[in-house]
């Protein structure tokens, strides 16, 4: 990889809807190549897709909340069960699995508090082997995922 796969690493993640004209144009190079390179960071999984950036707000969920979860046990079967049914958690956009002083972050996007207290109570209790959940809730967003640009 190099600093033109950045840059146009860089410049799809500002704008996944570019066209390759337009990418091209802002590398100060053919399109052909760009289309080469599109390609090639697809098929090597350096690009894994092309999404959406969807705002929670305006659908209703404005409150971001993150769960540090730690399970009783880290057999493996009981790990590949918790994230089987995290997977099926649609108020769950993010779990991660960390090393630290708890096992998974999740973070939860709900309308308001008694939304989250319902998804706590009636679903992620019902997940298989949590011990603890600790909560926290964001007061505002500075920088999102898709800030991150490689550089």
């Amino acid at each position: 990889m190099d600093s033109i796969d950045l840059k146009l690493i860089a410049l799809l993640k500002k704008d996944a809807k570019m066209t390759v004209a337009q990418l091209a144009s802002e590398l100060n190079r053919s399109p052909t190549p760009i289309y080469e390179r599109i390609k090639k960071l697809e098929k090597t999984g350096v690009i894994r897709g092309y999404t959406a950036i969807i705002d929670g707000v305006k659908l209703g969920r404005t409150l971001t909340a993150f769960c540090e979860v730690t399970l009783k046990t880290h057999e493996a079967e009981h790990l590949k069960a918790f994230e089987a049914k995290i997977l099926e958690l649609d108020d769950v956009v993010e779990c991660h699995h960390i090393a630290g002083s708890f096992d998974y972050l999740l973070k939860i996007l709900v309308s308001d508090i008694s939304h989250y207290q319902r998804f706590v109570t009636e679903k992620l209790t019902s997940v298989p082997y949590i011990a603890r959940l600790q909560s926290a809730f964001a007061l505002s967003e500075i920088k999102g995922t898709w800030s991150k640009v490689v550089q």
